[in-house]
């Protein structure tokens, strides 16, 4: 029978003897660093608004937007009644009453030359004096009517140029309101997009930062883990048994068969020598 060589009965590893120091302490460095408590940051995480901002935040929060006055202007029309009267001037019979007290004046004034004429001439009382009186008073009427006329037109004409300024002015005035308020409008929401972005920068800023802390055991761990990986300086040491007399022989030639087949064949032989 062959015999067997001995056989390995297990495995261990263990550090070279040339790093075990090193890597000792490296590991306890890294076990120290990654059982350290989380170390916060203290300072602002974010810039936040400036004192131009704050200052333009409050004085627009102060502003005043004249919405109620905000709108269309509905135009009025100068020929409806009572219109005209109101941008007419009220002075303008006082203006009139010299002018036509002047050709009352200038009709007497005739009147009196045309009787001195008369008198001299022999007429005074005739058809000739009642007919140059009454031509005197219709010259008279008729510029009477023709000042009138003229002054009254003319205080139309003014109320109705008077008119139309002041509802350009009104159309200019809404246009302004209308364009101050909407320009207020668009700049508090520009302003508050910006305040909106200063607080949802802190958010983000504050959720990050909660994040970090949250996830600050998982990494150390993955951290001391990173450690023992890729180390090629293992050492391995390995374990033999010495195997057994009945091993031996049944690992022989003919194994477990072998010594069946001359286990019988032995018995056979000692009974026929025995009968002989």
């Amino acid at each position: 029978m062959t015999t067997q060589s001995t056989g390995q009965t297990g495995t261990e590893s263990s550090l070279s003897n040339w790093a075990g120091p090193y890597v000792t302490n490296m590991l306890g460095q890294g076990a120290a660093l990654g059982n350290a408590p989380y170390q916060a940051y203290q300072g602002p995480l974010t810039a936040g608004a400036s004192a131009g901002q704050q200052s333009a935040f409050q004085g627009l929060a102060n502003l005043t937007v004249p919405t109620q006055q905000m709108g269309a202007v509905t135009p009025q029309s100068f020929t409806s009644r009572g219109t005209a009267q109101q941008y007419m001037n009220p002075y303008v019979q006082n203006a009139l009453e010299p002018q036509l007290a002047e050709q009352q004046r200038q009709a007497q004034i005739a009147r009196l030359g045309d009787a001195g004429r008369l008198t001299q001439a022999g007429a005074y009382g005739g058809s000739r004096q009642g007919i140059m009186e009454s031509e005197n008073v219709r010259n008279m009427l008729q510029n009477m009517a023709g000042i009138t006329g003229q002054g009254y037109n003319e205080a139309y004409n003014q109320a109705q140029q008077q008119f139309n300024v002041e509802q350009g002015a009104q159309q200019q005035a809404q246009n302004l309101t209308n364009q101050y308020g909407l320009q207020a409008l668009a700049r508090q929401a520009e302003l508050g997009g910006v305040q909106r972005g200063i607080a949802q920068e802190g958010m983000s800023a504050d959720r990050a930062q909660f994040e970090e802390e949250r996830d600050f055991p998982y990494k150390q761990v993955q951290y001391m883990q990173s450690l023992l990986q890729g180390l090629p300086i293992a050492a391995q040491s390995y374990n033999y048994s010495k195997p057994s007399e009945l091993s031996n022989f049944l690992s022989g030639a003919g194994g477990i068969t072998d010594f069946l087949g001359n286990l019988f064949t032995g018995n056979d032989s000692g009974t026929d020598a025995g009968d002989v």
